[in-house]
């Protein structure tokens, strides 16, 4: 990886010196994962269009931006946050972070539902070191994700969620970050584990918002392990503002007959990177990687995606779609790795992109690496505009133009949000969806007369 040697470099080193100082002895364990991880970054810098993974998305905006390490706020926007709340009382239980620690105040922890253990990771680190330690970053590789890496050195909270063996949640569990960029730009790096242990099931829903007027940096990695015969639903919705960087790696592994389903939405931002990491380590596993971004104005959103088959009969979908107005630009990037030995697999990915402008535009490449040979893999990306005539039909019928092109951008994303089980989160993302057509507010009981 190129180096990117600067102050704002060395500002996050000097930031981890504190933290290790003020965090000595708490978790042993932990201090030699965090001296690795500032190390991987010391050596790597930030990544730079020189890499070959980042040739598409330059840092420079992000890396030009003197960010210093946010700190623990005084109070909690409780009546800001309210309206961004996912699933209101639909949630079996939410933690709040804000800025990228725990806000109890705004939090609903002690509804965590039997057999389930939900708590801030800082408090898991002390009170389930058993169950963190073995965990917490044995799946994160730092090859091409710096980011990551800083993640790893920096985070000082984020949530812990473990469902025991056998145990069926039937209400989501709710987890909301927000930064506020109070008195200049700040960065968070919230961290968060997620645990199914075998036969388990559960639905998380993870969701990022921003409620300053400065430029914000949050930086953020989910390992999520399956159990064998688990089954996970997670939901990842990003809507920050558009002054906001942010950066997320998605990492999760599956045992024996697991099935983990995981969408990714990105809504807001200034420059975002989403980078999701699948391995199906046992037999039998099925894993879906599906993705909705929707961009605007100068907003650029990369998207890169890995899926490796380390076992026989494994079956993986990644489905992504991106929607992109005005100057806004966009990156998919997927891998299907099919380990030797891993025979029977049924792989698919598909990438398709929307582009409303002229100015809009999407660089996309799928990719396989095949080592066994008896597989079935596909792949494929399409870029198009909205078919004219489509337009032309609805406006024959009365339909005034932009109303039907909304109506078309509608249609298009409809089997992206509709992969969504939650209903309630299904409809917010809808509205988020049609807030930002031309005249979408004309198919505003789209949202409540829809599936569920």
């Amino acid at each position: 990886m190129t180096t990117t040697t600067d102050r704002r470099t060395d500002a996050y080193i000097a930031a981890f010196e504190r933290l290790e100082s003020a965090a000595r002895d708490r978790a042993p364990w932990l201090a030699p994962i965090r001296k690795a991880a500032i190390a991987c970054f010391a050596d790597m810098g930030f990544p730079t269009i020189a890499d070959e993974e980042w040739r598409f998305t330059s840092l420079a905006p992000l890396v030009e931006t003197a960010f210093d390490v946010a700190e623990r706020p005084g109070t909690a926007p409780g009546n800001l946050l309210r309206p961004h709340l996912l699933c209101g009382e639909g949630a079996a239980c939410r933690l709040v972070f804000v800025n990228g620690f725990l806000a109890p105040e705004l939090s609903a922890a002690a509804a965590a539902p039997a057999g389930a253990v939900v708590l801030s990771l800082a408090e898991a680190i002390e009170r389930h070191a058993g169950l963190v330690e073995p965990r917490l970053g044995r799946l994160v590789d730092y090859e091409d994700r710096s980011p990551a890496a800083l993640n790893t050195a920096l985070f000082r909270d984020g949530a812990f969620v473990h469902v025991g063996r056998g145990r069926v949640l039937e209400r989501p569990i709710e987890l909301v970050f927000v930064s506020t960029g109070d008195g200049g730009p700040s960065a968070c790096f919230p961290r968060n584990l997620v645990i199914a242990e075998e036969g388990a099931q559960a639905t998380i829903v993870e969701r990022y918002v921003g409620l300053g007027e400065v430029a914000t940096f949050t930086s953020t990695v989910t390992e999520l392990i399956a159990g064998d015969g688990a089954v996970v639903d997670h939901y990842r919705i990003q809507a920050e503002p558009g002054h906001a960087f942010h950066y997320s790696l998605n990492r999760v592994q599956t045992g024996r007959s697991a099935n983990v389903r995981s969408g990714t939405f990105t809504f807001g931002g200034r420059l975002v990177r989403n980078d999701a990491h699948a391995t199906l380590e046992g037999e039998g596993g099925d894993c879906t990687l599906n993705g909705l971004f929707v961009t605007r104005g100068q907003q650029h959103v990369d998207s890169h995606l890995r899926v490796e088959h380390a076992a026989p009969r494994c079956h993986s979908w990644e489905y992504y779609k991106g929607i992109l107005d005005e100057r806004s630009s966009g990156v998919f990037t997927g891998r299907i790795y099919v380990h030797p030995g891993a025979q029977k697999t049924d792989a698919k990915q598909t990438n398709k992109n929307l582009l409303l402008s002229r100015e809009a535009r999407i660089d996309t490449k799928p990719q396989l690496e095949i080592f066994a040979d008896d597989v079935k893999c596909t792949h494929g990306a399409t870029i198009g505009q909205l078919d004219a005539d489509a337009v032309f039909y609805l406006r024959s019928r009365g339909i005034a133009e932009a109303a039907a092109r909304s109506l078309l951008v509608y249609a298009f994303a409809a089997e992206s949000l509709d992969a969504i089980r939650v209903a309630p989160l299904r409809r917010q993302m809808l509205a988020m969806l049609l807030d930002r057509l031309p005249q979408g507010e004309l198919f505003k009981e789209l949202t409540d007369s829809g599936p569920g």
